[in-house]
């Protein structure tokens, strides 16, 4: 059975009836990733015989009548979760002398238990600052649709595995837009959950106070299914908010009706290139959105969460660049040291203003239930890109992809990225936005556009 193609909810239907069995479903992964990942670069680490004892024990709880929600369906992380027995990358030259870790990640743990299976560790920006998909380390990956092009990052690997058809399902973290924008570049759907909803535990940090961990994924369904399998308490991971499951996926086909859906304009309609605004207005359009609305201070908020971002950075990597300063990649390098250098009372006005925005987002959900705006301001640059124009103004790729992702980010809201194509050019992602824990509005409205033929993931032939 050729599976390359298939969702993570057709795999484990599959090998839940019988038709096909985890070994064989792994086994096609991996032979897809041999194949072709030397064209785009996906992975860093591939765990074949890993793999394949998982997809034993698979088969075996199958046979006993276990009902798997992800059995047998290959995944991949980004190579800042701990996978046991692999140095924690973090896509840097320095972490890979780590020491291997003895544990996996909690989100690996609990998606093994549902019966997903690892087959290797993906590519990603330095330290996940960065928003391009470029390693001067591992090497750049490459967009699937087309390999002159950027996948975004940091999760540029997770972007690349998935839109290539290696998995149908791969974890990424999102600090600033590190899901949304690979999944905008690389035409999926991502979910960066409510701060705090998913355990960060056993992953290597970027900026705490600001750190998500989601999935990317060819359907809506799939980012249920796989959300829903992460969830729960756990006390590993301090700020992990203590609520019990709330699943996703039995309610994801409940529709749109009754829901009050806005369309997001001032900061979100500048800045971006016209395709960005022709994406979101065809979502708006399927969706029958009438109703605009305003985050006022959305352009303060971004440039709060970048002096967060810079602060913190640069004091989880102080010893780093004290040490080790040119074994980092040095655009990464340069803003850490800058941002060692921002003064304290900065970083606490920024807080204070966090604040502020976040009340100023609940009041705006006091009138609707969903917020769109764009992902990314453009299509994927091609890798090497420096600079591109935004607004009639030439500005600097790596720092200004993220202009329409981070001031959610900030105040971490639940958002899933949907994909839109114009036309036989490059995708292009639109932000569908909930209130804090309400996942399962936006999953609902990513879902209807699929089903609409609005958003949908294609197939590559690479």
């Amino acid at each position: 059975m050729n599976i390359e193609w298939k969702s993570a909810a057709a795999i484990a239907d599959y090998v839940n009836t019988g038709k096909l069995n985890a070994g064989e479903a792994v086994s096609a992964a991996l032979a897809r990733i041999g194949a072709l990942d030397k064209k785009t670069n996906a992975f860093t680490d591939v765990l074949a015989a890993r793999a394949h004892e998982a997809a034993a024990k698979v088969d075996k709880r199958v046979a006993r009548s276990e009902a798997l929600p992800l059995a047998g369906v290959p995944f991949a992380v980004k190579n800042l979760f701990d996978v046991k027995g692999i140095p924690t990358r973090a896509g840097s030259k320095i972490n890979r002398e780590r020491k291997p870790a003895s544990a996996d990640s909690i989100l690996v743990e609990r998606l093994e238990e549902q019966g997903a299976v690892l087959v290797g560790a993906l590519n990603m920006g330095e330290y996940a600052y960065d928003f391009t998909g470029e390693n001067v380390h591992d090497g750049n990956a490459c967009n699937p649709h087309d390999l002159a092009h950027m996948t975004g990052g940091s999760s540029s690997g997770s972007g690349a595995a998935v839109a290539a058809g290696y998995v149908p399902l791969a974890l990424g973290s999102d600090t600033n837009g590190s899901i949304r924008v690979p999944s905008s570049f690389c035409g999926l759907f991502g979910l960066k959950p409510t701060y705090g909803r998913l355990s960060r535990a056993r992953s290597f940090p970027f900026v705490a106070s600001l750190d998500h961990l989601g999935p990317l994924a060819r359907s809506p369904l799939d980012l249920a299914l796989s959300y829903d399998a992460m969830q729960g308490p756990d006390y590993e991971d301090p700020v992990c908010a203590q609520r019990e499951i709330e699943p996703t996926a039995l309610e994801i086909s409940k529709g749109v009706k009754g829901l009050r859906i806005g369309k997001l304009e001032g900061y979100f309609a500048r800045m971006g290139e016209p395709e960005a605004y022709a994406a979101t207005e065809r979502v708006a359009k399927a969706l029958g959105v009438s109703e605009s609305a305003e985050l006022e201070d959305a352009g303060v908020a971004r440039a709060s969460a970048y002096l967060i971002t810079a602060s913190e950075g640069a004091a989880l990597h102080l010893g780093r660049l004290r040490e080790r300063a040119h074994d980092f990649d040095p655009d990464v390098r340069d803003r850490l040291i800058a941002g060692a250098l921002i003064p304290a009372t900065w970083t606490i006005q920024a807080q204070k203003i966090r604040r502020h925005f976040q009340a100023q987002a609940r009041k705006l959900f006091e009138r609707f239930d969903i917020l769109l705006a764009p992902a990314t301001p453009t299509r994927a640059p091609q890798i090497g890109q420096k600079t591109f124009k935004l607004d009639g103004q030439e500005m600097l790729v790596r720092p200004n992809i993220g202009i329409f992702t981070q001031p959610i980010s900030f105040i971490g809201l639940p958002v899933v990225a949907v994909p839109v194509w114009l036309d036989d050019g490059l995708p292009i992602g639109v932000q569908v936005i909930a209130p804090a824990w309400r996942e399962d509005l936006a999953l609902r409205v990513a879902y209807q556009l699929e089903r609409e033929g609005v958003c949908k993931a294609k197939p590559v032939n690479l």
